[in-house]
């Protein structure tokens, strides 16, 4: 076995294998160097803060490709400037490798406009700042919805939400102010329901109940009946309720009558109206105080004490006629002589 693989053969064919295999390789290599112009390389010119127009040129005699780049605006440059380049002036690369050039655009990149109808003012500020637009001013017109977005106005015009518009641009929003009160309902009978419908969407109130006759969903039958009526003050927003037929409303007038009594019934005003008198409250009689007489304790000769009380002189009230006393102080002199008050008892306790 082993005279076998030393046989003269044997060792031919591999050498023969091995220096096929070399060839191989050197071959390879070589059209390596061929197709990638290995060796021969070329400086990168340097074309910085030139127009991309001059510096793309430049590129060209170069025998390089070039990769514009302009996602960025800066305001402190110059419209279409080469402000970077990759890789830098003065690298040798080969012919053909492509360069790349960062360069300032004419003016911000466009930016979509959020969505943000029927959203809160607040949260639609915050959305309109994060993609870098502006909210100039704020309109605001009556509609249910208090505080929310109703339309984008850009230059005067409305916009609809994913509209391109260029960074840091001024929009207007129009917020709805909230509902008007007392606002007059507006007469739908004789109408379509689809008319009805735009009128009272008009008119900013909302469609209720839509009954109709035959029980179907037809929006061409005829209104005969509304509720509220016509030309009653309601706030914006509420609903009005229709009745809906392919009948027309001379034809329907028991059924209006029927509804009339239901929704509108009429108050009798023959009736003379209700009195309420007010009742005083119940007086409560208070009886007369009791004052007790004062007491008094005086020493006695006999070393005891001695205890005084006096009684109060009974007072009467009586009526005063002032003529009739005039006329007794100038008839009788003894009028004028003062009355001697009843002297105090004393009462002693030994």
């Amino acid at each position: 076995m082993f005279k076998s693989l030393f046989h003269w053969k044997v060792l031919l064919n591999i050498v023969l294998a091995m220096a096929f295999f070399a060839g191989l390789v050197w071959l390879t290599f070589r059209w390596l160097e061929f197709h990638t112009n290995h060796g021969d390389e070329v400086p990168v010119p340097n074309v910085m803060n030139m127009k991309v127009h001059d510096a793309i040129k430049i590129l060209d005699d170069s025998g390089l490709e070039y990769e514009v780049d302009s996602f960025k605006y800066d305001p402190k440059f110059r419209p279409f400037q080469v402000l970077a380049v990759f890789p830098s002036p003065g690298a040798n690369v080969k012919n053909g490798r492509a360069i790349v050039l960062k360069v300032n655009p004419r003016t911000w990149a466009k930016v979509a406009v959020p969505d943000i109808i029927d959203r809160y003012k607040g949260l639609a500020f915050n959305q309109l700042n994060l993609v870098g637009l502006k909210v100039g001013d704020t309109l605001f017109e009556p509609s249910i919805q208090r505080d929310a977005v109703l339309r984008i106005i850009f230059n005067g015009s409305s916009i609809k939400p994913g509209t391109l518009l260029p960074k840091f641009s001024t929009v207007d929003l129009v917020i709805g102010s909230g509902p008007l009160r007392n606002v007059a309902i507006p007469n739908v009978v004789g109408r379509t329901v689809q008319e009805a419908k735009q009128i009272i969407a008009q008119a900013l109130f909302e469609v209720g109940i839509v009954d109709h006759e035959d029980g179907g969903k037809d929006d061409s039958d005829i209104v005969y009946y509304q509720d509220p009526e016509f030309g009653s003050q309601r706030d914006q927003g509420m609903q009005i309720d229709l009745w809906a037929s392919k009948k027309t409303p001379a034809e329907l007038q028991s059924k209006i009558k029927q509804l009339d009594d239901m929704y509108r019934p009429k108050i009798d005003t023959t009736l003379a109206p209700i009195q309420y008198n007010e009742v005083p409250p119940p007086t409560i009689e208070q009886k007369p105080a009791v004052v007790k007489p004062p007491v008094s304790t005086t020493p006695s000769t006999s070393g005891t004490a001695q205890t005084t009380v006096t009684k109060p002189k009974p007072t009467t009230t009586q009526p005063t006629n002032t003529s009739a006393a005039v006329k007794q102080n100038t008839t009788s002199p003894q009028s004028t002589k003062p009355v001697d008050k009843p002297k105090p008892k004393k009462v002693v306790v030994e």
